[in-house]
């Protein structure tokens, strides 16, 4: 995404693509729909947990380990195997993302530096940093063409200055922008599709859309599919306004998928208070 021109809040620009104020709106009703049920006011607590073991498994689905729910539930080693680091890092991911709301606005690279060093649980040089030229990622689920290194320091610096600045954008637009832009710079070495969804989770946190992190956008991405995330990444990458608005609708289709989850988790939770 560019961030320079003459327009001063780029992002809320985004908001008249056509499509985009229809998703704005029936991402709104979903979620006010979850956040009224009954069941919330009693036991919110059950549902923002709930929530993000869910979405953990979603994101870690998008990155190649698909385990089913309860095998995420039971296990408790995610240290073997390729697929269980995956997952490890997903749970990690999840969990810590609540932490770093009040420093996202003043300081979204900080952040975003935190994320990878949670994700990939190692203290190697390269990890918790930009990569640097030269260096490969590991990214092997996302096969667009990489920015070289000067180009990723150059347009995270822009989303920052974006993030930092604030923005009328709605919600849903920032965070479209902040996933799609980590996943077509793939910044990290590794892990950037698990930074870049648990970024878009942070900011729809943050903005008050979902204060209680109850409408996991990961289990909507999942259950959307692979084919439909990539095809909908190669729009955003285009840089049309075909291309974002249909990524921006595709994020907003995966937090009403999203809401719809927890919904039927309160219904859940409902019928056996009853």
């Amino acid at each position: 995404m560019s961030t320079t021109g003459a327009n001063a809040d780029p992002l809320a620009a985004l908001g008249s693509l056509p499509g985009v104020a229809d998703s704005v709106e029936s991402v709104r009703k979903a979620v006010d729909r979850v956040y009224g049920h009954r069941i919330m006011r009693r036991r919110s607590a059950e549902i923002t947990s709930e929530a993000a073991l869910r979405a953990a498994r979603g994101s870690a689905a998008l990155s190649g380990a698909d385990w089913a729910l309860e095998e995420v539930r039971r296990r408790t080693d995610f240290g073997g195997d390729a697929e269980a680091r995956v997952m490890g890092a997903a749970l990690r991911l999840s969990a810590e993302a609540g932490q770093l709301l009040s420093i996202w606005r003043q300081s979204p690279l900080r952040v975003l530096a935190r994320l990878h060093l949670v994700a990939a649980a190692s203290k190697d040089d390269e990890v918790g940093r930009p990569r640097q030229a030269g260096e490969p990622v590991d990214e092997p689920l996302v096969e667009l063409p990489l920015p070289d290194a000067a180009e990723v320091s150059g347009r995270l610096e822009g989303l920052a200055d974006l993030i930092i600045a604030g923005t009328s954008a709605p919600a849903l637009v920032t965070a479209a922008v902040v996933h799609g832009e980590l996943l077509a710079l793939r910044p990290f070495v590794s892990h950037n599709g698990l930074v870049a969804r648990t970024a878009e989770r942070i900011v729809l946190i943050g903005s008050g859309l979902d204060p209680k992190a109850i409408c996991p956008a990961e289990v909507g991405h999942a259950e959307l599919g692979r084919a439909s995330y990539l095809a909908a990444l190669d729009g955003y990458v285009s840089g049309t306004p075909e291309g974002m608005g249909a990524w921006i609708a595709h994020c907003g289709r995966a937090i009403e998928l999203g809401a719809r989850e927890s919904t039927a988790v309160c219904e859940a939770l409902q019928r056996g208070a009853a």
